[in-house]
């Protein structure tokens, strides 16, 4: 009977050698696993800092594109105003023009009369 009890330890004992030596394999297993993990979220936090930077850049750039785009609106703004004005003043232009011409006009046909009045040609 102890002799069976001894086999039956010694059995056990070879299981749990197995499984201890099992269980080492998964350790170094996981622990090589844990290690690229680790190697992953160090790479990852480089580029969430990288990444971070460009967002703070691009918002900066951002910033400054709104504010030239406001200026230019405000340019472009003037500058309608400007163009209307001219407008208005071209048409006052062309109109004391026309007036001119008809003056003119009147002047020239005025002397041909008077030519004609005076030397009957």
């Amino acid at each position: 009977m102890v002799a069976r009890k001894l086999v039956m330890m010694e059995q056990d004992l070879e299981r749990a050698e197995e499984k201890a030596e099992l269980s080492e394999a998964k350790i170094v297993e996981l622990e090589e696993e844990l290690r690229v993990v680790g190697n992953n979220l160090k790479s990852l936090e480089v580029s969430e800092e990288k990444a971070t930077q460009r967002e703070e850049t691009f918002e900066g750039q951002v910033k400054i594109l709104d504010s030239q785009l406001k200026e230019a609106e405000a340019r472009a703004e003037f500058a309608e105003r400007s163009v209307q004005k001219l407008q208005k003043e071209v048409d006052r232009l062309e109109d004391e023009m026309v007036t001119e011409k008809e003056k003119f006009k009147e002047i020239g046909d005025g002397l041909d009369n008077a030519f004609f009045e005076l030397y009957g040609v």
